[in-house]
């Protein structure tokens, strides 16, 4: 059920009492960035100064995991604190002519938990939860602000005709036809800042849900021409350029692929630096938590080359993957005197941590129902940190793939849809990150105990089916 009013008015009573000025939030979530993405991370190609200023100043996690491999449900794991044994969005499933499958008005999502706090609430970006109007509109999950692509689907595309501005249909006629005059994230990032300003004077949360480096591949003329020959150019993209299905979820056409898709991260990470410039002028740094991470790994598609950039970095495996090149992902916090500068944390921790991390932070309580732990002992440096008995992913695509992370192993299943009774591999990531050593036949006990978890991990789903025959009578 949601938080009732007088349940939030007597929370928020509370917190006031309790702590007078609970920390910002600004959750800044890349869309299909590699774990080699970032020039701190060893990539080469291109650099990403503000990012690697952050992760200098800041702690960077070594050890988490997003949401999900795919887009929606590691949006619903990160919003709901629950993996997608649990979340109520476990796929992408479309609905036509735009948006997703909504997320039902019963799920609590994060922003509704910290208005008892008092914390107003914006999301720009990506939306994914819901199609305009239904019930998993943002503006009817506990966001006061929106703005952005609702549908993940259109937000394939970097010349939109049109972006949602709360309610409002924006239509962008510098976009007509073929015209590519508005770059949706530049516009996206503009009302990002406004939200700031906007809100400095009192508790807010920024989910800056970015696009980039998404699929299709494309940055205006200015950071194009930071790259431009610089790269060979050996597969050119050939996508839908005109017609009736133009900017509906088709990519569009790239000559020039790895120079997009460096300038395209540049660009965002110009965003990133912005965002951080402008807290600081706004005199606001010392009281914001940042969060940078991604999704999920790195894509394929629209003539991404991921293997040129190495942006899957150590790991194996892309977007799609259950191994660690589609889930294991950057994370960096900053937050000025509070967090402590250039440290490196093992704790392993996923997307769904952030509910009760979060809430912990504003003073509400988190949902019993989360699976996630806060991780306020790691980032301030106090008190004990609680560890996963284990973390758990399941993806209803490519004939399902289920995976589980257990201290330092890790159990994957394929085709678990077509064959319920597929062998599963075992990998010891401490000394194998790049999970290419299958040791299941030398530790039958640790195979064991990750297959009984993978049968417990989860509760059926009447939208988001899994195989449940598999899962009867456990």
């Amino acid at each position: 059920m949601k938080y009732s009013g007088l349940l939030v008015a007597c929370i928020a009573a509370m917190t006031a009492g309790a702590q007078a000025a609970p920390p910002n939030v600004i959750y800044i979530l890349a869309d299909d960035l590699g774990y080699g993405d970032l020039s701190c991370m060893g990539q080469k190609h291109f650099q990403t100064p503000n990012i690697d200023a952050l992760k200098a100043k800041g702690m960077f996690f070594s050890q988490h995991y997003s949401g999900s491999t795919v887009c929606a449900p590691s949006r619903s794991a990160l919003l709901t604190g629950q993996h997608t044994g649990h979340t109520f969005v476990r796929g992408n499933k479309e609905i036509m002519p735009e948006g997703q499958h909504p997320i039902p008005d019963s799920v609590v999502l994060l922003p509704e938990m910290l208005k008892a706090a008092g914390y107003v609430s914006g999301a720009f970006g990506k939306w994914g939860l819901g199609y305009p109007g239904s019930e998993g509109d943002p503006l009817k999950q506990g966001f006061d602000v929106f703005y952005g692509y609702n549908c993940q689907r259109l937000g394939h595309h970097y010349y939109p005709f049109h972006l949602w501005d709360n309610e409002t249909k924006v239509v962008l006629d510098e976009n007509a036809g073929t015209a590519k005059g508005a770059y949706g994230p530049a516009l996206i990032h503009e009302r990002t800042l406004k939200f700031i300003e906007d809100n400095k004077d009192k508790p807010f949360f920024a989910y800056v849900a970015s696009i980039i480096p998404h699929a299709e591949l494309a940055a205006p003329e200015e950071y194009m021409q930071k790259f431009r020959g610089k790269f060979d150019e050996p597969k050119p993209f050939e996508g839908c350029d005109d017609g009736p299905e133009l900017r509906l979820g088709k990519y569009q056409s790239q000559a020039e692929p790895r120079t997009a898709f460096a300038a395209m991260i540049t660009l965002l990470d110009d965003q990133v630096g912005e965002i951080v410039a402008l807290t600081e002028k706004l005199g606001i740094a010392d009281n914001t938590l940042i969060i940078f991470t991604t999704d999920n790994g790195a894509h394929q598609e629209g003539g991404a080359d991921p293997d040129f950039f190495d942006s899957n970095g150590p790991f194996r495996g892309h977007k799609r993957d259950l191994y660690d090149g589609g889930v294991h992902v950057p994370m960096i916090a900053y937050w000025p005197g509070k967090i402590a500068s250039g440290v490196t944390s093992d704790h392993i921790s996923a997307f769904w941590d952030m509910v009760p991390t979060f809430t912990e932070l504003a003073g509400v309580p988190a949902p019993a129902n989360t699976d996630g732990l806060s991780m306020v002992p790691s980032l301030l440096g106090k008190g004990e940190q609680a560890e996963h008995p284990y973390l758990y992913w399941e993806f209803h695509e490519r004939g399902g793939r289920i995976a589980v992370r257990m201290g330092k192993w890790k159990g994957v299943r394929y085709n678990v849809l077509k064959q319920p009774n597929a062998p599963m591999q075992l990998f010891d990531v401490s000394v194998d990150p790049g999970e290419q050593k299958n040791v299941a036949a030398q530790h039958p006990e640790t195979v064991e105990q990750i297959q009984a978890i993978m049968k417990k991990a989860r509760t059926p789903s009447k939208i988001f089916t899994f195989g449940q025959e598999q899962f009867k009578g456990e």
